[in-house]
């Protein structure tokens, strides 16, 4: 086991999240009361090249708690993923006596902090934030919950519109790879169907559920769908079905709205525990493994680095956490 750090390093990476401020907040004030110093990384990995390290104090992140996006800032870097971007990277953290990272961002992120400790850098701990809560080995990720809140806020007001002038609405929402953010708020929106990558559906098939539904008196209907990675892909379905049917269709991209915002009681919890774990698996000597929710429990497992590291949505699982809500 290795000796308890004396100078960690936070940084937020990848696309921002709702509750990422959060954790940057229990990372560097747990820091502080085990001794350590704390410093951040300013605009991700690429700040580790860049040299754009601070330090950081417990004032420093004093009020932060409710804001969303990341006072560190974060982006995507290329030239960390390059063998000599790395080097200069661990470079300066030596420069500096950093050893110990903690990284807040996705899969991604966390491969490129993983080849930096192999390769001699600190070690690492990741804390999982992304939106699309699409990251393998856990079943949350930092910002779902406010994302999917902020979503279904918007559906809210699209149906008072709907309802008033009869009309078909479709909203598209984020997610990639993943359909959890449209999942979680089609049924909470109570939408009349749900489109995710995992399981695409033909403009046909569309058509044939909605008339159906037309036979019981059913005068709007709501549609929520991912942008399957392919933002702006409603446009062309609305036209189609139109083009099929006599069915229209207004069409409403909620797009980056859904990252922003103040996070949710249930992010900025979830965050706070995982930043404060985050730094005493770290005291433990642990390195290349991130915090989990599995079952409802924080837990740390291995980082996610080999084949595909993409969550896809499963709805057997779907079921089982949301059993009681489903069946009430």
């Amino acid at each position: 086991m290795n000796k308890s750090p004396k100078k960690i390093l936070v940084l937020t990476s990848g696309g921002d999240a709702p509750g990422m401020n959060a954790a940057v907040r229990a990372v560097v004030r747990a820091g502080v009361y085990y001794g350590m110093e704390v410093y951040g990384s300013k605009l991700g990995l690429r700040g580790l090249i860049e040299k754009k390290i601070i330090k950081l104090e417990t004032y420093s992140v004093s009020n932060i708690i409710q804001q969303g996006g990341t006072i560190l800032k974060t982006c995507r870097s290329e030239e960390f993923y390059q063998r000599e971007g790395r080097d200069k990277a661990r470079a300066y953290l030596n420069e500096l006596g950093i050893d110990a990272l903690v990284v807040i961002g996705g899969d991604g992120s966390f491969k490129g902090t993983a080849l930096l400790r192999d390769e001699g850098g600190p070690n690492v701990i990741g804390i999982p934030g992304t939106i699309d809560n699409d990251i393998i080995g856990t079943e949350y990720t930092i910002g779902f919950d406010t994302a999917v809140n902020t979503a279904l806020e918007a559906i809210d007001r699209i149906r008072d519109t709907a309802s008033s002038l009869n009309r078909n609405f479709m909203v598209e929402v984020m997610g990639k790879s993943s359909g959890f953010i449209a999942a979680e708020v089609g049924i909470s929106g109570g939408a009349e169907i749900i489109l995710i990558p995992e399981f695409p559906m033909t403009p046909e098939e569309i058509i044939r559920k909605l008339k159906a539904q037309r036979e019981h008196h059913k005068l709007t209907s709501m549609i929520v769908a991912a942008e399957a990675n392919k933002p702006g892909h409603t446009m062309e379905l609305a036209k189609k079905i139109s083009e099929l049917s006599d069915l229209e269709f207004k069409v409403c991209i909620l797009g980056h709205i859904q990252r922003g915002g103040s996070p949710t009681a249930y992010d900025r919890k979830i965050a706070s525990l995982m930043g404060v774990k985050a730094v005493e698996a770290l005291r433990d000597g642990l390195t290349n493994q991130m915090l989990a929710v599995q079952k409802g429990e924080i837990v740390l497992v291995d980082f996610p680095l080999t084949g595909n590291t993409t969550r896809y949505f499963n709805h057997q699982e779907f079921i089982r956490q949301n059993d009681e809500i489903l069946c009430a």
